[in-house]
């Protein structure tokens, strides 16, 4: 006779897929903060899966139980990374303010930067390393990106919102601008004789950077 599972077998074993879901999510959030970092210092080549689990307090066995491969594991790092930082233009119009979408385009790249410094440093040594990881998506998902995104600057600059930029430029010029301070931390750092920067630090910085790219676009900042 077939068995039937009674509500509270059933609420036990909801109960404990619920943990075990919770459980994937912390471990697989303690991994990727590791080997955010482990990669960043050390490259594709020098990082190991042994070093990320000693950085995560996990065994080995769960880092590629959870990530597949040291590679798959550091594909998802960059497509994260990549990921928060289109996510800050994907949904402007042609009907937007140039003013507020570049502000806060630039603020939202300074604060990513601020907060996942090691990501940041990831790609630009992903980059600098040729971009073995990246080709296909820069030449594909990442240039039709740009270019719907330069449609709309161009749009912008034909309803006299703003000049006759360069948008693919542009977008370069805030990108590395804005990622400067994370990845050329230590020159930041050693420059200005600061141990870190503040919050006030930042926040100047960011207000200079609006400041000097907006009037570079001839968009006219909002007013406080």
């Amino acid at each position: 006779m077939t068995e039937v599972a009674s509500p509270a077998d059933i609420r036990r074993g909801r109960e404990r897929g619920e943990a075990g879901g919770a459980t994937r999510e912390r471990n697989e959030r303690e991994i990727l903060a590791a080997a955010e970092k482990i990669f960043a210092a050390h490259g594709y080549r020098g990082a190991s899966v042994q070093a990320i689990a000693e950085a995560a307090g996990l065994p080995k066995s769960n880092v590629l139980y959870y990530m597949g491969s040291k590679r798959g594991l550091y594909v998802r790092l960059l497509e994260r990374m990549m990921a928060r930082w289109n996510a800050l233009l994907d949904d402007i119009s042609v009907d937007d303010d140039p003013a507020e979408v570049l502000e806060a385009f630039i603020r939202s790249k300074m604060a990513l930067s601020r907060r996942h410094p090691e990501g940041s440093r990831l790609f630009a040594a992903e980059i600098l390393a040729g971009a073995p990881f990246l080709q296909e998506y820069l030449s594909g998902e990442l240039r039709a990106w740009v270019e719907e995104r330069g449609a709309i600057f161009r749009q912008w600059a034909e309803r006299g919102l703003m000049d006759p930029v360069e948008p693919v430029w542009l977008i370069f010029l805030i990108w590395s601008a804005t990622q400067h301070y994370a990845d050329f931390e230590a020159q930041v750092l050693g420059i200005t004789g600061k141990g870190e920067l503040s919050d006030a630090d930042v926040e100047q910085i960011t207000a200079f950077l609006t400041r000097v790219i907006l009037k570079g676009c001839g968009v006219r900042p909002r007013e406080a």
